[in-house]
């Protein structure tokens, strides 16, 4: 009792000491509570915006994208075989775009077709193939084409107009001809959790009965540029669908403005029994390398995009921020703890050494060595206790206030500008060579749990046992004789 007595009364008659030292204990401890609860609100807004680059219903996805770098009418695309380019000139060439056999010149028609994406479709039966590789929890098939409406009055010589010139593109419509596109994605509706539409997506009434062919769900973005909602109808490739669902595409997700069944879009777009997308879901993100590499080994000219390939793609002030954080956050916390533990520890020892004669008198009335370390350090660790408290209502008022203006951070996803001479290129039906870049935004917070409370005290503690075995060393090492002759 007598020792805890005198410990406290030491400390109140150096309190400005006590309190100075307490106070530079608990700056750095609160500088570690700020950073820390920083970095975790940062870690959470970017979970928030990367979480549905995983949960756009797929692990990877595989597709067989074409290099358009060669010329096609100069002998391009050696990468293909001839079967494949052939493949090519039906999905991509102009007959697939209607403008023959339109009529007499000078009559009104009106044609719907549908053209493939900037990239190569496949069997289905390869999905199944994908499926029972080794590390595939599942995988499902995906098609995606271009809807296109060609209406106005039959020109002259639309044979001629159908044609490539070497080395050339499509050509811009005719005079007196309307041509309107919307992209569409065909569902595997036996996968809800798996595919370019999942039932997460679904913001505004449901998903895909699977009672019906002719039902659709729209993309959020076009039912508002459209005026489409819930109950209405749409018509694609000259059928009508009904709208049962709105769905919001994820940051990073694949897009289409519509979405029908795989076998209704099969249908019509003349691709029975073909897909030119497959979703794979992996077992375990540990498997994900694995699976990758197994099925470009698997798939001729397959192109495997993970959740990784598309997290690393997303910019802004989040992915900064979390960047400058990590590290110079870490940077300040150590100059911050080791400035304050020097701080502590420097001042432990001016104390000592200006209580010479206060401790070389307790030595010499029978304190033992062993009774004087123990009174420093016990002054310093409670000095630490104090810090933990100043510490902590330090950092938490400043993560409260990062809280309360919770400033908003922003993050784009760089989409890949399309190419070629097919309708994603630079065709007068697709959509241009510039995209824009998909962004979203989140607030941003600075959570402080328990286990940061419990570290502040940690750290505080550390703190005050450095300053204090600094301190009880000096303290240690005096003799009586020598302490009783100093003056204060």
């Amino acid at each position: 009792m007598f020792y805890v007595t005198y410990l406290v009364s030491e400390l109140r008659r150096r309190l400005g000491r006590t309190v100075l030292t307490a106070l530079g204990l608990g700056l750095g401890v609160a500088l570690v509570v700020t950073v820390s609860a920083l970095s975790t609100g940062l870690d959470r807004a970017q979970e928030e915006v990367l979480q549905p680059l995983t949960g756009v219903g797929t692990d990877m996805s595989v597709s067989r994208p074409i290099d358009f770098s060669g010329r096609p009418g100069a002998g391009g695309f050696p990468q293909l075989s001839e079967e494949e380019r052939r493949q090519l000139r039906d999905e991509f060439g102009p007959g697939r775009l209607g403008l023959r056999d339109l009529g007499e010149p000078g009559t009104r028609f009106s044609r719907d077709t549908f053209v493939s994406a900037a990239q190569l479709s496949f069997p289905e039966s390869e999905v199944t193939g994908i499926a029972g590789l080794s590390g595939v929890s599942s995988a499902a098939g995906g098609l995606t084409m271009n809807a296109i409406h060609v209406e106005g009055i039959v020109p002259e010589r639309t044979e001629e107009r159908g044609r490539f010139a070497p080395g050339a593109g499509p050509p811009g419509p005719p005079e007196n001809i309307d041509v309107s596109s919307i992209s569409v994605a065909g569902v595997d509706v036996r996968h809800p959790e798996l595919g370019a539409l999942t039932e997460g997506q679904v913001v505004d009434g449901g998903y895909f009965t699977g009672t019906g062919t002719s039902e659709a769900v729209v993309d959020e973005s076009y039912a508002s540029s459209t005026g489409l909602a819930a109950g209405d109808e749409l018509t694609l490739g000259g059928k009508a669908f009904t709208v049962v669902g709105i769905a919001q595409t994820p940051l990073g997700g694949q897009s289409s403005d519509v979405y029908v069944p795989l076998d209704r879009l099969q249908a019509l777009a003349g691709r029975e029994g073909r897909v030119n997308t497959a979703y794979v879901r992996a077992e375990s993100a540990g498997d994900v390398a694995s699976v990758a590499a197994a099925i470009e080994e698997t798939v001729d000219g397959a192109s495997v995009t993970t959740a990784q390939d598309l997290a690393d793609r997303v910019s802004g002030s989040v992915v900064d921020a979390q960047s400058l954080v990590s590290k110079l956050g870490t940077t300040l916390m150590i100059v911050g703890l080791l400035a304050a533990f020097l701080i502590a520890s420097l001042l432990t020892l001016s104390s000592v050494t200006k209580r010479t004669r206060e401790l070389g008198t307790l030595k010499a009335v029978g304190w033992s060595q062993g009774l004087v370390v123990r009174q420093v350090a016990g002054e310093s660790v409670v000095q630490g206790l104090l810090g933990a408290a100043f510490g902590v209502v330090i950092g938490v008022a400043a993560a409260a206030l990062v809280g309360a203006l919770s400033p908003t951070l922003t993050a784009s996803f760089a989409a890949d500008a399309p190419q070629g001479p097919g309708p994603l290129g630079r065709g007068f039906f697709g959509q241009g060579a510039i995209v824009d870049a998909p962004s979203t935004s989140v607030a941003l917070t600075a959570p402080v749990g328990v286990g940061l409370v419990g570290l502040a005290v940690v750290l505080a503690l550390l703190g005050g046992l450095v300053s204090g075995a600094v301190g009880a060393f000096r303290a240690a090492r005096l003799r009586p004789a020598d302490a009783l002759r100093h003056i204060d």
